[in-house]
């Protein structure tokens, strides 16, 4: 092997290692997994059909997904995770005790995230990929995803 093929592998081999080392380093987020066990074992939230799961810890801010928001209604999805709700109208005492629900387990799981000394405050960001999963299609997910 000549100079210039040893030094250029060699050369390879080290950005190669580097770019894999970052993106390993990427996928280390110790505290998104610890605040996830908390909701993993706080009863109201596990119970709950949908799992509320931190997605991201960045300067004190957790984004929680949801499978709702502002632009996007419960009374779409909520009959995927109870389909005893299809067809009911949106004052219907069942859909609306399904919404009760939802909102129970959403506020505890931010309560639950809050409560921990480093978290400054909650972003909610629509859970585009679950509803995908379950068949609906979010047309703009940046206004779908807004805060709530």
């Amino acid at each position: 092997m000549d100079s210039f093929t040893r030094n250029y592998s060699i050369g390879l081999t080290g950005v190669t290692l580097v770019l894999l080392g970052a993106w390993l380093y990427s996928l280390w987020t110790p505290r998104v997994w610890e605040l996830n066990d908390l909701l993993e074992a706080e009863p109201v939230v596990a119970a709950y059909p949908y799992a509320f799961r931190v997605t991201e810890f960045s300067d004190g801010i957790a984004t929680l997904s949801t499978p709702r928001s502002f632009a996007f209604p419960a009374i779409r999805f909520l009959p995927i995770l109870e389909p005893e709700l299809a067809n009911l109208a949106q004052d219907d005492p069942r859909m609306v005790a399904a919404q009760q629900r939802l909102i129970d387990a959403q506020k505890r799981a931010m309560e639950l995230v809050q409560a921990q000394p480093d978290v400054r405050g909650v972003r909610w960001e629509l859970d585009v990929a679950w509803l995908a999963d379950h068949g609906i299609q979010v047309q703009n997910p940046e206004i779908a995803g807004a805060n709530q």
